[in-house]
């Protein structure tokens, strides 16, 4: 759901926003235990290991995401609108112009203010995979549903693949 309207798996570039200082202060501290992480997430180790804490999903699906969402940048906006590490859609922007059955898609988003933040991005897009894994009881529907809308079971087997090889 959160780049549901993205035709690439591929991150896009963006402006370069400030990093709020909680963010800095998490991702520098060396208290980092997963020793697997890529070299492109691994200044976000201290948010995906806390977030995997915080809602039981595994810290290595949500670096698998981190890297086929965004490559580990937090200040990607996709040509969607899908803002962030885990590039979630915000409430304004392009996406604010995405109508579903009910009205705007989005409508009850976070703004791509808030998402540019690394640590609140880490913390929604977790938060959102981990309600998606409870409703589908799988890692693999949940990424089905968490990816573009139109590529089947395409994003969810990369981001898969992604973790095995981690």
């Amino acid at each position: 759901m959160l780049a549901r309207f993205l035709t690439s798996t591929e991150p896009a570039s963006a402006a370069t926003p400030e990093p709020s200082q909680a963010a800095i202060a998490k991702t520098e501290s060396p208290e980092c235990s997963l020793s697997n992480l890529p070299e492109k997430v691994r200044p976000w180790c201290l948010l995906i290991q806390d977030a995997a804490s915080k809602y039981g999903v595994p810290a290595d699906l949500i670096a698998s995401v981190m890297l086929q969402e965004s490559g580990g940048q937090a200040e990607v906006i996709s040509s969607s609108g899908a803002v962030g590490l885990l590039q979630v859609m915000p409430s304004d922007g392009i996406a604010a112009s995405f109508q579903c059955a009910n009205g705007p898609c989005f409508a009850s988003r976070p703004t791509t203010q808030q998402l540019l933040d690394p640590a609140f991005n880490v913390e929604y897009g977790v938060k959102m995979l981990a309600s998606l894994i409870s409703k589908y009881g799988s890692e693999r529907e949940a990424l089905k549903a968490y990816g573009p809308y139109d590529v089947g079971y395409y994003y969810a087997d990369k981001v898969l693949a992604i973790k095995e090889n981690l």
